[in-house]
């Protein structure tokens, strides 16, 4: 252990150790109580209002005394109650299940729907009659409420990381090809709030040749990750599969962090897997993951088509004065068709023709030959930042993508979804590898992982990750995350050219 601590204090001249000694991980998660009681307050409030207004709908402003078989004003007021001991028991408090992930969200919904059975049961069994009226309204709106103030916290949140704030140091274990894949994406994600201070990968010993990596610190080698959490009081660890470091070494190491306040984390060695298809199951005594399949057929898919097609009829309708009006001012500043129809590649490989405003000169499609040196998109699809093809009202429609507007008739018409993979054309499916083909086993659609990570500004290898990313873990839930981050993506405008 000296042995090893000598080592890497040898290192700190290529680091700043100084700036993180006198934070400590205790002062650096000082934060999460306050967060917690801020969401409690939040969702005693959300339990407030909802029984207030439950109540006046169903008994009016001027309701008197009421009798015991019609929700009188004390059941009102024990709905705050409830509900919080409701969440509580649902372990929504819980700090693991905060800040990402939807694990929160669902725990929220779950509280709701186990409540409401909660009180149905006791109704018929004590023969109690709660006014059904103050029951419809009053749960599903505490439950929206509480959903809509974690996410508001959430955000709030994620911009305070985005800025540097409320964030926790992490050190990455493992060999260097998987060091820069993760430290690429942990810094992509600033909003999950790890700051990466070094890395601990094989030969880290030699470090006095050889200080960092990928613009990391090379804090020590495989064996001194202990040594390095104490020295440099680091809140998390995130291990990469290596063979050094097998089931018994992770397991020592597992021990020994326990003396410490650091978290252990695994990286699988199957990537891109979110938690709603990964169980423990134990066979002969051993704890194996198993991966459900992914479903592209059954019930989930006939509810997210029926969900699709209804949101997309409904937003034509609320939408048509602004369809219109953006039809009428692509018509009179440029000639040529208000619409712009291509073919593109959609699920199974069938052709299909997407539907666009018109953000380019007429015939613009048979000119990108003669600009394909000027490629400033990644090594399949053709982007230009300055495209001299787009017209003045084009170039607003594709900032705040109001161009990809009638892909809502696409959607109506079954070719496309709401949330999926972008469409490609048949040049850029013919160059796909065999990954990238995966996106095939659904629906292309209007927005998805592609439009809220940045868009034309992503390489080809990260839209591949986000698009397979995807299609292995699609869900309703996971859509109505993607449709909510797409509101912020588009106002944004940022990678839309």
């Amino acid at each position: 252990m000296a042995v090893a601590e000598a080592r890497v204090s040898q290192r700190r001249r290529f680091f700043s150790a100084a700036r993180l000694r006198g934070e400590g991980t205790e002062a650096r998660r000082a934060w999460r109580g306050a967060y917690v009681r801020r969401i409690l307050l939040g969702d005693v409030v959300a339990g407030l209002i909802a029984a207030t207004v439950g109540y006046l709908v169903k008994f009016g402003p001027e309701a008197g005394q009421l009798s015991s078989a019609h929700a009188p004003m004390w059941a009102a007021a024990l709905l705050p109650v409830v509900w919080v001991a409701g969440l509580a028991f649902a372990r929504t408090y819980e700090q693991r299940f905060l800040w990402i992930g939807p694990d929160e969200f669902r725990r929220v919904f779950d509280a709701s729907v186990v409540l409401l059975a909660v009180v149905g049961t006791v109704s018929w069994a004590f023969r109690y009659d709660v006014a059904r009226g103050f029951v419809v309204v009053a749960l599903p709106l505490v439950a929206v409420l509480t959903l809509g103030q974690r996410l508001v916290q959430r955000w709030w949140l994620q911009r305070q990381r985005a800025h540097g704030r409320f964030q926790q140091t992490a050190v990455l274990v493992g060999h260097r090809e998987g060091v820069a894949a993760m430290h690429e994406q942990i810094d992509r994600q600033t909003g999950h709030g790890y700051r990466v201070i070094g890395c601990c990968v094989p030969g880290g010993e030699l470090a006095d040749s050889v200080p960092s990596f990928d613009g990391l610190p090379v804090l020590g080698g495989l064996g001194d990750v202990l040594a390095v959490v104490r020295l440099y009081e680091v809140d998390s660890v995130a291990v990469l599969p290596s063979r050094e470091l097998d089931g018994p070494a992770l397991r020592r190491l597992g021990w020994d962090l326990e003396t410490t306040d650091a978290e252990l984390l695994l990286a699988p060695a199957v990537t891109d897997v979110a938690g709603p298809r990964v169980r423990i199951r134990p066979l002969s005594g051993l704890p194996l993951m198993h991966m459900e399949r992914p479903e592209f057929k059954g019930v989930r898919r006939i509810a997210k088509d029926v969900f699709d097609r209804s949101a997309a009829g409904l937003a034509i309708v609320l939408l048509g004065p602004v369809l219109l009006a953006l039809a009428l001012a692509v018509k009179a500043t440029s000639r040529g068709p208000v619409f712009f129809r291509h073919e593109r590649i959609g699920r199974d490989g069938q052709p299909f023709h997407v539907l666009k405003f018109r953000s380019m000169v007429a015939g613009a499609d048979k000119k990108v030959d003669t600009l394909l040196d000027q490629n400033e998109g990644n090594d399949v699809q053709f982007k230009m930042k300055a495209d001299p093809r787009v017209t003045r009202v084009g170039q607003v429609l594709r900032r705040y993508s109001l161009d990809e507007l009638p892909q809502l008739f696409n959607v109506l018409s079954g070719t496309m979804s709401l949330v999926g993979p972008r469409p490609h054309v048949t040049r850029e499916v013919e160059q796909y590898g065999f990954d990238m083909r995966r996106r095939l086993l659904v629906k292309p659609g209007i927005t998805g992982l592609w439009q809220v990570s940045g868009r034309s500004d992503l390489s080809w290898d990260d839209s591949v990750r986000l698009d397979v990313r995807y299609v292995e873990n699609w869900s309703l839930a996971f859509d109505l995350m993607i449709l909510w981050k797409t509101l912020g993506a588009v106002l944004r405008g940022s990678g839309a050219y």
